[in-house]
Parts: structure tokens; C-alpha cells; sequence
């Protein structure tokens, strides 16, 4: 009986644990991202600049390796097993691409925009047997162009 209630207050400690720390990644990025909203991101391969008004023109990039957390691998099995949206792992891809995202923009540095960006996620650590996701990777690049004022 004791054993069964250690395993469940590990199990509770592990689950509030992950809930604080992705609650507290989620506060950072949104001050992040409140901080660096004056630096335009764009899909666009060019912007209506003329030429000779670009200073500089250069490739940043910024990635981010986001883990999962044992109590979304379960979850994610359950969905495997009864189908349906996998919504435990999609907190995960949005962590990713927001991180990989602010990242980019501070290499971009005093950039005036970045442009052609693109960003490409990937699973890191998968395991061929079970299928599983041990991390998920976001990598976000585009081109920084510094205008003239």
C-alpha cells in the first residue's frame, strides 16, 4: 500500500512539475515576443525597398529542441490507440516554433526585417520500435535586411 502511494505522489510531483515548467516557458516567450515586436517577420522573398537602400542582406537562423514530458508520451499513446487529435503534443510544436522564432530574431540583431523565412520542425531521439518522440526540434531562417532610413 505505501509502495502505491509513493508511485502516486511521484506521479502527481512529475505532472505538476512539467505543468509549472511549460506554463513558465509559455510567460517567457510571450514577454519575449512583446519585447521584439517592432522586428517584422515575413514569409515575402523580397519587400518594396529600393536596392540601393539596403545596407546589409544576410542568413539568421534560430532553433529550438523542446522535450517530451512522460505524462505526453502517455497521453499521446492513448491517442494512438483511440485516434483523434493529439493535443498534449501540439503545446509542444507551438513552444518549438515560438522559441526557434525569437531566436532567429536575436541573431537578426538591428535588422529592419527579416524576410523568406521559413521554419521546419523535426523529431529528435525517435525510437523506431515504439514510435515514440523523444524530442521535437524547430528550426526557424530567413534572411535579415538592414534599411536605410
Amino acid at each position: 500500500m505505501i509502495d502505491l502511494i509513493i508511485f502516486l505522489s511521484l506521479l502527481a510531483l512529475g505532472y505538476g512539475a512539467g505543468t509549472w515548467a511549460e506554463k513558465r516557458h509559455y510567460r517567457s516567450i510571450a514577454k519575449r515576443e512583446m519585447d521584439m515586436l517592432n522586428l517584422p517577420v515575413v514569409t515575402l522573398k523580397s519587400v518594396a525597398v529600393p536596392e540601393h537602400k539596403i545596407r546589409s542582406a544576410r542568413m539568421v537562423y534560430g532553433s529550438a529542441v523542446i522535450s517530451v514530458d512522460y505524462f505526453k508520451r502517455i497521453l499521446a499513446s492513448l491517442r494512438n490507440i483511440f485516434g483523434g487529435q493529439v493535443k498534449s503534443y501540439e503545446s509542444l510544436i507551438d513552444r518549438a516554433r515560438r522559441e526557434a522564432l525569437l531566436r532567429m530574431k536575436v541573431m537578426a540583431g538591428d535588422a529592419t526585417v527579416i524576410v523568406n523565412v521559413r521554419i521546419e520542425t523535426s523529431a529528435v531521439g525517435k525510437q523506431s520500435k515504439r514510435k515514440n518522440i523523444g524530442c521535437l526540434e524547430a528550426v526557424a531562417y530567413g534572411t535579415a535586411l538592414t534599411v536605410e532610413d
